[in-house]
């Protein structure tokens, strides 16, 4: 089943680290977290990705392109230029490149590699966001929905305190960053192949717009409620915590 890992966009939010390299190649432990994420999912089987690319896409593919370089010892013979390779571990990983667009908006992204999707499921998450998410629950999850689309929904702890009072202004209650009530959309997707034709390859077809909330409207649509953790690298914040899980031995998607 195909894997598609969005990774195009600019990652405004932590220019710190994008002015140079497009989000997904932000690193936690000295690995893109695309890499993690797609760790991920080799866990559980699923090993052929298809990453659509925007924003300083060319990174991305040089990274793929010299990865068993980059990943082995090797010999170069200097006068002729060949290259020997010495066995070492690399990945079993199947991963397809697909330039989709500067500009192009996440729907639009899934459309322009529809071409490279040959089964009739597949899988969708975004390029900054990790989680100890059982992917065989969740595939089954979707198969008994019924549903052509499912995402998958957290619960995440408020970032402030909240406190309950009473008419007269006496605090009854007092909590520290509660869990909120909501879940939210955290990713890791799985749709029915018919999906697509919810889609087109417009630049301003936006995955969490129209597409999803056409399904939604039609009873299409389920959630996945995942118990335990997820966070995103949204910004310079969010990759100093991940860094610091992964330091201390605390990473909870590994």
């Amino acid at each position: 089943m195909k894997v598609i890992i969005m990774c195009g966009g600019k990652g405004t939010r932590l220019r710190e680290e994008t002015s140079v390299k497009p989000k997904p190649m932000v690193e936690i432990g000295g690995r893109p977290v695309l890499w993690h994420i797609m760790s991920i999912y080799a866990r559980f089987g699923f090993k052929d990705f298809v990453l659509p690319l925007g924003y300083k896409g060319e990174v991305i593919k040089q990274y793929f392109h010299d990865y068993n370089i980059r990943n082995t010892d090797f010999t170069v013979e200097l006068k002729s230029g060949t290259i020997i390779s010495h066995p070492g571990h690399v990945e079993d990983w199947r991963v397809t490149l697909c330039d989709t667009g500067q500009e192009t908006l996440k729907g639009g992204r899934i459309k322009r590699v529809a071409k490279y999707i040959d089964s009739d499921r597949f899988m969708v998450t975004y390029g900054d966001g990790v989680a100890d998410i059982d992917l065989h629950k969740l595939l089954e999850f979707h198969k008994q929905s019924g549903t052509i689309g499912t995402f998958t929904g957290v619960r995440m702890p408020s970032r402030f305190g909240a406190v309950r009072t009473d008419a007269a202004g006496k605090i009854l209650s007092w909590e520290e960053k509660p869990v909120l009530n909501e879940h939210i959309n955290c990713g890791f997707f799985v749709f029915e192949r018919r999906f697509l034709d919810y889609l087109s390859e417009d630049e301003n077809c936006d995955l969490e717009k129209e597409p999803l909330q056409q399904l939604a409207a039609e009873g299409q649509l389920s959630m996945y409620p995942h118990p335990g953790q997820w966070q995103c690298m949204d910004t310079l914040r969010d990759s100093i915590k991940l860094n610091e899980l992964w330091d201390s031995g605390r990473a909870f998607w590994a």
